[in-house]
């Protein structure tokens, strides 16, 4: 019992550092936060939890040798750099025209879980982190069996989820006083993010294969 309290405790903590990286799914449930409330976070973290299941699940089947391939971490660095170059400037380009639209009517409703899990495949850390960190995780917790399993991954779902939450929730409570100057800023941080980290990746990618 002690043994799989430490591993969900432990997942909890380390999972964190991949929760609190900027990345498509932080952009998204900031800016949705702000018009469609509260919810939004843990929308997004059910669908990321739904793809995380299904990647433990593939993990466990044999994908982890896979992903530990020098060629796999280059084309993800690569790619998932370049997608995220790509968003970043798509968000600097709107910022002059962005407008925080507090009211969801007339403008259609995109599907927060899809979202989250399309967002997560999105972000090159994502499977980076799971190719390194996840594995070395999942390798240790299967030496308790299934409950190790589970206890690793509700730990892990459960920091994305308190994280999310915690970020919708303080958008969606303060959106009354946001102003769009606010709002492009932060918006813009995020973009800001999203470029160094696409030449993190970038250059990761490129450093591999020297």
């Amino acid at each position: 019992m002690i043994s799989l309290l430490t591993i969900f405790v432990s997942s909890f903590v380390i999972a964190l550092s991949g929760a609190l990286m900027p990345g498509p799914v932080l952009t998204v449930t900031v800016s949705e936060s702000a018009r469609r409330g509260a919810i939004v976070g843990p929308l997004m973290i059910f669908g990321h939890s739904i793809l995380e299941l299904l990647l433990v699940l593939a993990l466990l089947a044999g994908l982890a040798p896979f992903l530990s391939r020098d060629d796999v971490f280059i084309f993800i660095s690569l790619l998932g750099g370049a997608i995220l170059f790509w968003m970043a400037c798509a968000m600097f380009k709107g910022l002059p025209a962005m407008h925080l639209q507090l009211s969801s009517e007339g403008k259609k409703q995109r599907s927060l879980v899809l979202a989250g899990i399309m967002l997560s495949l999105a972000n090159p850390y994502w499977l980076i982190w799971w190719a390194t960190i996840g594995i070395g995780y999942i390798m240790y917790s299967l030496k308790f069996g299934v409950p190790g399993i589970i206890a690793f991954y509700l730990g892990h779902i459960l920091a994305d989820l308190a994280w999310y939450s915690l970020i919708s929730f303080g958008i969606a409570k303060g959106r009354r006083f946001f102003t769009d100057s606010f709002y492009r800023k932060l918006i813009g941080g995020c973009a800001a993010f999203l470029i160094v980290f696409s030449f993190y990746f970038l250059y990761s990618g490129i450093d591999r294969m020297i």
